[in-house]
Parts: structure tokens; C-alpha cells; sequence
């Protein structure tokens, strides 16, 4: 049995649709920021410790925060789309629009 869906309630399926993917990136930049920040104090504290920037640099103990956090990462986009494009202002809105368009394809 198909469910038919009002234009409002399509609007609403693709707008927390689209919250979704937005949340996603807006992760995607928290990992980032917080590992590369996390990963510059791990490695002035191991040079701080005697260690050269070289041995510091390439100590994977400074990585593995982003290795753990990444997977989750992985996890998340691919339940979020599989893999999406970066956006811009309109985004939002954009992919609002698109989904909505697929909605009416698809019937």
C-alpha cells in the first residue's frame, strides 16, 4: 500500500531530510577542528617531553583520536546520504527544492 503524502507533509519529510545532512557537515567540521587542535598539543607536549618535531610528527599515538572519531564519522555519512557534495548559502535550499522534485518524480 502506497502512502499518498500532502504537499506539506512532503515539505516536511524533505526539510528534516536536509537538517540531517546539514548536521552531518556541521560534525564533519567539529572533527576536524578538534583533532587538528588536539593533535598540535600532542605533539608541543611530546616535543616538550625531548622528542623531535619529526618523531613527534609521525607518532601515531597523536592520531588516534582521529582514527576512533573517524569511523564514527564514516558511520554517520553513510547512514546521513553515503557520501554528499559541500554546500554553500542556498544549500539548504537547494536540496529542500531537489527532494521535493524527486518526491513528485517518483509518482
Amino acid at each position: 500500500m502506497e502512502t499518498q503524502f500532502t504537499k506539506e507533509q512532503k515539505y516536511v519529510l524533505v526539510k528534516k531530510r536536509v537538517e540531517k545532512i546539514s548536521k552531518f557537515y556541521k560534525h564533519l567540521a567539529i572533527y576536524i577542528i578538534v583533532n587538528t587542535f588536539l593533535t598540535s598539543i600532542f605533539i608541543v607536549g611530546d616535543m616538550n617531553d625531548g622528542d623531535t618535531f619529526k618523531d613527534s610528527f609521525y607518532n601515531i599515538g597523536n592520531y588516534i583520536i582521529w582514527i576512533f572519531w573517524g569511523i564514527g564519522i564514516v558511520f554517520r555519512a553513510i547512514n546521513v546520504f553515503g557520501l554528499g557534495l559541500l554546500f554553500n548559502n542556498n544549500w539548504e535550499q537547494r536540496k529542500i527544492k531537489e527532494y521535493m522534485n524527486q518526491q513528485d518524480i517518483r509518482k
